[in-house]
């Protein structure tokens, strides 16, 4: 050995950086944004497999992806909401508005294409008008959406006295319940519908560089600010992309129901949002994805799916969903402490290079 070479550690310096690393790689496997949902998904498919011989059919697993496809389109839109920091409680509200546009113009007897437009258009027009409230007349997004939530609901109640609005048979349903119920094969229609809509979000989020300026916004607004981000635009956008989403759940909704119904479900803005926590975006923002959204979806829909076969009274169905959506705010809580452990630890290690942002590539 000579002068220059390094001195061999100690047993008991390798032991310590072995069990750092160890430590730190179950840091990361612990925390990951999307392990402990794909393990507890893991854990009820095998347990209801076992237990409930109808799950794993095909006829039930894609009963599963139909039910859930409102939920989806709702939650796609929430997690540009809330990568911006942001929340909308109005979206339940918004979608049943939006259905008794439909089933009103579709009852006048305007024709399909124009429906479907209008309906859409209008979904788009409350989303933004959620967005400006907030970005404009600078009043917080708690406060604006709480109370449009209940606007667009009395809207849906007052358009028809209250009454449900029954479509079958009416011309031009016919294309929507086609778009519901058809089949490309042995899948679903909407499950093509759900992959191409995670393509289309998935894209503008990670390729685009509105999707870029949402999550700075979402990380830091004023830092965003200060780079040329024009902050108001990019959450005036996040909440118009949740409206187009009502607009399209509402179109889906009604294809299931048949008909364009005043009262909005009182669970789906639960269930959305603990959909978009529980795949990983944070509640604080500038974190997320739509893939972690989709896992949370298809998590949500196994478990109720679990839960109607196993004969489950619906009273407990929404306690369940309620200790899942606070189970998964915690882990988000316990990854972003376990991230900024890491980080302090990086910086006070003389040996460790420059420090990367938890989740980050190199």
């Amino acid at each position: 050995m000579t002068q220059n070479d390094p001195a061999p550690a100690s047993p008991s310096e390798t032991g310590a950086v072995r069990a750092r690393s160890a430590r730190d790689l179950l840091g990361r496997l612990s925390l990951g944004r999307y392990t402990g949902v794909l393990v507890a998904l893991a854990v009820v498919c095998v347990y209801l497999s076992i237990t409930q011989e109808v799950f794993l059919t095909w006829d039930n697993l894609m009963n599963i992806v139909k039910a859930n496809t409102v939920i989806f389109v709702l939650a796609v839109g929430a997690t540009f909401v809330i990568i911006a920091a942001g929340i909308d409680l109005s979206t339940a509200s918004a979608t049943a508005a939006s259905a008794m546009i439909l089933g009103l113009t579709l009852q006048a007897g305007w024709g399909i294409a124009l429906v479907l437009i209008v309906t859409i258009l209008f979904g788009v027009a409350l989303g933004l008008l959620n967005g400006f409230m907030i970005t404009k007349l600078k009043i917080s997004f708690l406060v604006v959406t709480l109370g449009t939530l209940s606007i667009y609901q009395s809207f849906a109640l007052v358009v028809n006295g209250g009454a449900t609005i029954s479509l079958f048979g009416k011309p031009g349903f016919g294309v929507i319940a086609d778009f519901v119920n058809t089949k490309v094969g042995p899948f679903p229609l909407l499950l093509v519908f759900n992959v191409l809509l995670l393509l289309a979000a998935g894209g503008v989020l990670r390729y685009t560089g509105y999707g870029r300026a949402l999550f700075a916004v979402g990380s830091n607004p004023e830092a965003a600010r200060l780079n040329g981000i024009n902050v108001g635009r990019v959450v005036l956008i996040a909440y118009t992309i949740a409206g187009l989403c009502a607009g399209i759940a509402s179109i889906v909704q009604v294809g299931r129901l048949t008909g364009a119904s005043a009262q909005s479900d009182p669970t789906l803005l639960l269930t959305v949002i603990a959909a978009v926590l529980i795949g990983g975006t944070a509640y604080t923002g500038g974190e997320g994805g739509v893939l972690g959204t989709v896992i949370g979806v298809i998590f949500l829909g196994v478990v109720q799916n679990g839960l109607t076969l196993s004969d489950v009274s619906a009273f407990w169905q929404g306690t369940v969903s309620g200790a899942i959506l606070i189970s998964a705010v915690g882990l988000g809580v316990l990854r972003e402490r376990g991230g900024s452990l890491r980080l302090r630890r990086a910086a006070r290690s003389p040996a460790a290079g420059p420090a990367t942002a938890p989740g980050s590539t190199a």
